[in-house]
């Protein structure tokens, strides 16, 4: 019995000094990681940074580094709220499981049969197209089509999901991947109207409250009065500059959330649980794989495979992105703010998930998520910063556009383009004429005012001011030659996110703008 007791206490005494030598061991690790990110946030300019790490169900990192605005010198800390943009995806996906659960909707549920105004761009596909359909990209249409229905407008949600019908497909329905804001916007109403709450009462009444995520809301509106709130800076050229946090609250089940690393760390716990919180079920292991099944592939291109040869899928799910790396399966989301770019990451195998958050118009996420997922899965040491980076500074430059070389004269005088335009996409814009100064209003839209310069013929250049992040662009006149009269106008800003050429401005010759 003595011999026992001593074999027992060896062994418990073996096993302490291994936990206390990994604990040693992973808080040394921990220390490089903390190293690496603030290095990395210097290399690359950005303004500010949380990022937080849970594992085994705890909290192990949480920190800020830099600044919540260059100007205000205020520091960056945990509690620092962001706008997560998309990540509020998963949210939404995990409502409508809630809402299966309960047995008032099914994943295979005809949209039309809960939104009667759901329309798309023929019969066949409105008749089918699911809830499902709603949250996996795969609907036909090009990625990000009709998004500057909701960016900045005064489109209320269920007036932007009205103008799906007019957006045109660019492949069959559900052969292919196109990422779709509004069809996430419609995925929101559908909450609304199966639960009788709206979207924001509901994710408060079954995340938000439940997980204590009380520094987590779904209005800029809802930060007026808080101080600890990141301002989101752009980057062009060498300079680096704040910018005004814009009204996303249109957005909806798109990406209309905005928290911190501590509430998004709940929020990664109930994910690596399966929807189990404490002694409840928000949301059931059946509908969590559901969320996390391939819906909609992508390709794994050869170039691909170089940069990560561990990686041999990739695909979407519901509300998540979906590959594999080092030989686990990796759950993630990003998310896109004007000024704020963020980064949801979880490896279930591993119990292990992440959170970064970033007030810069920046990919610094993507080195910094390759970097934890190498420390903790395969201890590489791979200076993902350093390979992205030099990338990152080619998409920061902007050169100006001037006035072509042998430029051709407009055909008309310059006040005959001065007038009200319609897109029946869109609604109505505006061109105003003042002496030899061309403006633009595009009016649903505040911060798409700019001003239009001589380029070439009936191609003028159009900068929209408000918005810095988006390039100059051209914007260009078609003409009844016959009549003498402009008749349309199409802009075309090259840019990754907004395609304005969905749009043609029709003029309406009845309307008369006085000089």
């Amino acid at each position: 019995m003595i011999k026992f007791k001593l074999l027992l206490f060896a062994v418990l005494l073996l096993t302490f000094t291994k936990a206390i030598n990994s604990q040693s061991i992973s808080q040394s690790n921990l220390d490089s990681l903390d190293a690496y990110f603030q290095q990395s946030m210097t290399d690359w300019e950005v303004p500010g940074m949380a990022i937080g790490i849970v594992r085994n169900d705890s909290l192990i990192f949480a920190k800020g580094y830099g600044l919540t605005n260059i100007k205000k010198k205020k520091r960056v800390n945990a509690q620092t709220i962001f706008p997560i943009a998309s990540n509020t995806k998963a949210f939404t996906a995990a409502a409508i499981a809630i809402l299966v659960d309960q047995k008032k909707i099914n994943w295979d549920t005809k949209v039309i049969s809960i939104l009667p105004y759901f329309q798309m761009y023929n019969e066949y596909v409105t008749e089918h197209f699911t809830i499902a359909d709603l949250l996996s990209h795969h609907s036909g249409l090009v990625t990000f089509s009709g998004d500057l229905l909701w960016y900045g407008t005064n489109y209320s949600r269920e007036e932007v999901v009205k103008k799906l019908y007019m957006l045109k497909p660019q492949s069959e329905f559900r052969t292919s991947f196109g990422y779709s804001n509004i069809l996430y916007i419609a995925a929101g109403e559908v909450i609304a109207k199966v639960s009788g709450q709206s979207y924001d009462d509901f994710l408060k009444t079954h995340f938000f409250q439940p997980l204590g995520m009380n520094s987590t809301y779904t209005s800029i509106n809802d930060l007026k009065e808080l101080e600890n709130v990141c301002t989101p800076h752009n980057k062009v050229n060498d300079d680096v500059f704040p910018i005004e946090l814009l009204n996303w609250d249109n957005i909806g089940g798109a990406g209309v959330i905005n928290s911190n690393v501590e509430d998004m760390s709940q929020w990664i716990k109930l994910q690596l649980n399966r929807g189990a919180w404490n002694d409840s079920v928000i949301f059931s292991k059946a509908q969590s794989r559901e969320m996390w099944t391939p819906h909609t592939n992508f390709k794994v291109s050869e170039g691909y495979q170089r940069l990560w040869p561990t990686t041999h899928f990739r695909s979407y799910g519901m509300g998540w992105s979906l590959s594999d790396y080092h030989g686990k399966m990796i759950v993630n989301h990003s998310g896109g703010y004007d000024g704020v770019i963020t980064f949801t990451c979880l490896v279930p195998e591993e119990n292990l998930g992440f959170v970064i958050l970033t007030n810069s118009n920046s990919s610094l996420y993507n080195a910094m998520s390759y970097r934890i997922l190498d420390h903790f899965l395969a201890q590489d040491t791979v200076d993902w910063s350093a390979i992205f980076l030099p990338y990152q500074q080619r998409g920061d430059k902007r050169e100006r556009i001037s006035q072509k070389e042998n430029a051709l004269p407009p055909s008309l005088d310059l006040i005959a383009y001065q007038g009200l335009y319609k897109s029946e996409l869109y609604g109505n814009a505006l061109i105003t004429v003042k002496g030899k100064k061309m403006k633009i209003n595009l009016l649903h839209t505040a911060i798409y005012e700019g001003a239009i310069n001589k380029f070439s013929a009936d191609t003028f250049i159009v900068e929209f001011e408000k918005t810095p992040a988006l390039p100059q662009g051209y914007i260009t006149f078609t003409l009844d030659e016959k009549k003498q009269k402009v008749e349309s106008f199409i802009i075309d800003v090259p840019n990754p996110d907004f395609d304005f050429t969905e749009f043609k401005f029709v003029k309406l010759d009845w309307v008369e703008i006085k000089e």
